[in-house]
């Protein structure tokens, strides 16, 4: 069980998020999820998104996962990950390859929506491949 996460330092809409995003990925860590968080922002663009500031902000927010940078973009390329932030959780069983289970949102949380923070869409999900059940919703 993985997860993959394209987010960055910058966005709003990651800022809304990062706190849960570290304590969620936190308690499945402890059974058995992988974790990893990339950010394929330009520096160019957005100086703060680079390998120094994420740094800093793994420390500050406590990541328990990897944080990476994308310099090329290519991954995000093969991802077709196409904004901020975006989650993948693939499963495998023995026989098989990773397979794609989720790619989605968080949850319907928004920074200015009024809709509190639960991580309920991805947490779903993760319950989901744990329990070995389908997905009982539309991404």
């Amino acid at each position: 069980l993985c997860w993959v996460m394209f987010i960055c330092n910058h966005c709003p809409f990651v800022k809304h998020l990062k706190k849960d995003i570290a304590k969620l990925t936190s308690f499945y860590i402890e059974k058995g999820l992988a974790s990893i968080a990339i950010s394929s922002n330009s520096i160019v663009t957005y100086p703060k998104d680079g390998p120094e500031y994420m740094a800093e902000e793994a420390k500050k927010f406590k990541y328990s996962f990897p944080y990476l940078y994308d310099e090329s973009q290519e991954v995000a390329k093969a991802f077709r990950a196409v904004c901020t932030p975006e989650f993948y959780l693939f499963k495998k069983d023995e026989q098989r390859k990773f397979e794609l289970f989720y790619h989605g949102q968080f949850d319907d949380s928004r920074p200015s929506n009024n809709v509190p923070v639960t991580g309920r869409d991805l947490s779903r999900a993760i319950d989901c491949v744990l329990s070995g059940q389908e997905l009982p919703f539309y991404q």
